[in-house]
Formats: structure tokens, sequence, C-alpha cells
């Protein structure tokens, strides 16, 4: 009698850094823990895309006034 040929499989995918993260996070936390984690975490990217857009208003506001100071 002859064994079931063995089939070759593909390995499994490396996680990512990211992916690993997310694993560990989940088994730690619970669900409404990580959902504030993250809202929190957007929260602190959007306050940094409204420091950066203050920061590009105000140097249009002090190239225009710098111009507008040469001209007269």
């Amino acid at each position: 009698m002859q064994a079931a040929p063995v089939r070759a499989t593909a390995a499994l995918p490396i996680p990512s850094v990211t992916g690993a993260l997310r694993a560990v996070e989940s088994l730690l936390m619970r669900n409404g823990q990580r959902t504030a984690r993250r809202n929190a975490w957007t929260a602190v990217l959007e306050d940094r895309r409204r420091a950066e857009d203050r920061r590009a208003a105000q140097h249009v506001l002090e190239a225009a006034a710098t111009r507008s100071t040469s001209a007269t």
C-alpha cells in the first residue's frame, strides 16, 4: 500500500508589522478602547493637517503683505 501523495502548499505570508501590532492590540484591548485609540489618533492627524494649513495661510498672508508694502 502506498501513502497518499503530499501536496506542496504555499508558505503563509509573513505578517506585516502593522498587522502584527493590530493582532496584539486586539488581544489586549476591548473594541471600545481600540476605537477610542483610533479616534484619538485620527484627531491628532487632523490637528497636524490644520496646523500645516495655518502655516501655509500665514506664509501667503505675509508674502502678500510684503508685496503690497513694497508696491506702495
